[in-house]
C-alpha cells in the first residue's frame, strides 16, 4: 500500500480524497495555487505545496510543478481527482517514468478512450451498442452529407477531442450542413487544438445514463450500477441520481454487461464510467467513457455503501477487485451547488461567502471545501458544494433533498440553491418524466 499520496487537484474532491487516505493510514500532500491558500484541502492535508499562481495553466495544469512537488515530498502516488490532469495521457505516462503511481488509467487507456471516434470504434468492435454514424473522422463536407442521407437526419457533428458540448452541432437538412461543419471545426480547434469531427445519428430526447465500473490489473471488471444524469444545461450536469427512474431490471442487466465488455476491451484498470444515451424505447448506445472518478460518484457510494476512492487506491496498489456487480439498495440524488445566478442565465458569481450553514440530518451528505469567510476564486469551475440525499425510495429522497436545500444557507454570493428547490417541486421531475431536453422548457422565472 502507498505511504504518501499527492492529490493533484483542489476543492471538494481534494478534500474527499484526503479523508479516505486518512482512514487508510496514508499520508497526504495537497497542492494549491496562491488563490487557494485558504481552502480546506490545504488545511487538512499532512503537507501542502504551493505550485503556482491562480491561472490553471501555471498551477493545476503544470505537470513539472506537480511532479516537483511529488518528488520534494517523497510521494509515491498521485491521485488526479476529476478535471485538470485526470485524463491527461502525458501526465499518466510521466508519472510512470518517474516511478510515481498514477491512481487512474494508463496513458494507452486514456488515449484510446479520450479520442471519441477511436473509442466508438473500439466499443463497436467489442459488441457494445453504438450510435449509427461515421467510421472514424470525416474527411470533408461531401462525405458528411452523403453519410447523413444514408443514416437519415437529424444528425450531430461532434469534435473527436470534445467535451462539455463544445464542437457539437445538430444538423437537420443538407442545406445547413456546411455552416455547421465550419462552426464546429472552428470551435473545436479553438477549444482543444484539434478540429477533427465525426458524425452520429442524433437521438432525439434521450436519457443520459451512465454505468460505474471498476477494473483491476488482472483483467477483472465489475459494474456498480447506474446513474441518471439527464438533468443538464448546455451539456453540463446539474442533478444526478441512482437508480434511474427510467431503468428496468432487464435494461440494467444489459447496460451493466455492455459496460463490463467495454472495460474489458481496453483492459481497464481503476474507476471509470461508461456513458450511454437511452432512447424512449430503452435502446441504449455508447456515448463515451470517462477514465477517472466522476463528480457524481457519491450517488453510487450512497446507494451501495461503497467507498469508490478507497477502491481506486486499492486497485492502483495491486489489490484485486471482488468481481461482484452491485445493485442499488437505496435511492440517492445529488444536486451540484454552484456559485451562479440561476435568475441571470446561470452567470458565475465569485466572491466572499459571508454566512454558511450546511444542512444535516438522516440521509444527508455535503461534500464541500467552503465556509463562512471563504473567497471563491474566479479562476476555476463555479461548483462549491455537492448535496447528496439518500433514502429508501425516490419520493423520500426528493423530500429529504427539498428539506435540506431549504436549510442550506450560503450568503454573500448567488448560488443555484433556489433553482434546485424549484426543480424538486416540479411535477415532471418528481414523476421521473424528463430527458436531456428538460432544461430547454423548464421555467426558472424571476427572483422573488
Amino acid at each position: 500500500m502507498f505511504k504518501k499520496i499527492l492529490i493533484a487537484n483542489r476543492g471538494e474532491i481534494a478534500l474527499r480524497i484526503i479523508r479516505t487516505c486518512k482512514e487508510m493510514g496514508i499520508k497526504t500532500v495537497a497542492v494549491y495555487s496562491t488563490a487557494d491558500r485558504d481552502s480546506l484541502h490545504v488545511r487538512f492535508a499532512d503537507e501542502a505545496v504551493c505550485i503556482g499562481p491562480p491561472a490553471s495553466k501555471d498551477s493545476y495544469l503544470s505537470i513539472p510543478n506537480i511532479i516537483s512537488a511529488a518528488e520534494v515530498t517523497n510521494a509515491d502516488a498521485i491521485h488526479p481527482g476529476y478535471g485538470f490532469l485526470s485524463e491527461n495521457a502525458k501526465f499518466s505516462a510521466i508519472c510512470h517514468e518517474y516511478g510515481i503511481k498514477f491512481i487512474g488509467a494508463s496513458a494507452d487507456q486514456i488515449n484510446g478512450m479520450g479520442d471519441k471516434a477511436s473509442a466508438k470504434n473500439t466499443m463497436k468492435a467489442a459488441g457494445v451498442p453504438t450510435i449509427p454514424g461515421s467510421d472514424g473522422l470525416l474527411t470533408d463536407v461531401k462525405e458528411g452529407i452523403k453519410l447523413a442521407n444514408q443514416i437519415g437526419y437529424p444528425v450531430i457533428l461532434k469534435a473527436t477531442a470534445g467535451g462539455g458540448g463544445r464542437g457539437m452541432r445538430q444538423v437537420w437538412k443538407d442545406e445547413d450542413f456546411e455552416d455547421a461543419w465550419d462552426s464546429a471545426r472552428q470551435e473545436s480547434a479553438a477549444a482543444f487544438g484539434n478540429d477533427g469531427l465525426y458524425l452520429e445519428k442524433y437521438i432525439e430526447d434521450p436519457r443520459h445514463i451512465e454505468i460505474q465500473i471498476i477494473g483491476d490489473r488482472f483483467g477483472k471488471v465489475c459494474h456498480l450500477s447506474e446513474r441518471d444524469c439527464s438533468i443538464q444545461r448546455r451539456h453540463q450536469k446539474l442533478v444526478e441520481e441512482s437508480p434511474s427512474p427510467f431503468m428496468t431490471a432487464e435494461l440494467r442487466e444489459k447496460m451493466g454487461e455492455a459496460a463490463i465488455i467495454g472495460g474489458q476491451a481496453v483492459n481497464y484498470e481503476g474507476a471509470g464510467t461508461v456513458e450511454f444515451l437511452v432512447d424512449k424505447h430503452r435502446n441504449f448506445y455508447f456515448m463515451e467513457m470517462n477514465t477517472r472518478i466522476q463528480v457524481e460518484h457519491p450517488v453510487t457510494e450512497e446507494v451501495i455503501n461503497f467507498d469508490l476512492i478507497k477502491e481506486q487506491i486499492k486497485v492502483a496498489s495491486g489489490i484485486p477487485i471482488s468481481g461482484k456487480n452491485y445493485l442499488p439498495k437505496m435511492h440517492a440524488i445529488e444536486c451540484r451547488i454552484n456559485a451562479e445566478d440561476p435568475f441571470n442565465n446561470f452567470r458565475p458569481c465569485p466572491g466572499k461567502i459571508t454566512h454558511f450553514h450546511s444542512p444535516g440530518g438522516h440521509g444527508v451528505r455535503v461534500d464541500t471545501h467552503v465556509y463562512a469567510g471563504y473567497l471563491i476564486p474566479s479562476n476555476y469551475d463555479s461548483m462549491i458544494a455537492k448535496l447528496i440525499c439518500v433514502a429508501q425510495t425516490r419520493e423520500e429522497a426528493i423530500c429529504t433533498m427539498e428539506r435540506s436545500l431549504s436549510e442550506f444557507v450560503i450568503e454573500g454570493v448567488k448560488t443555484t440553491i433556489p433553482f434546485h428547490l424549484m426543480l424538486m417541486k416540479d411535477p415532471n421531475f418528481r414523476a421521473g418524466n424528463f430527458t436531456t431536453k428538460f432544461m430547454e422548457t423548464f421555467e426558472i422565472g424571476t427572483e422573488s
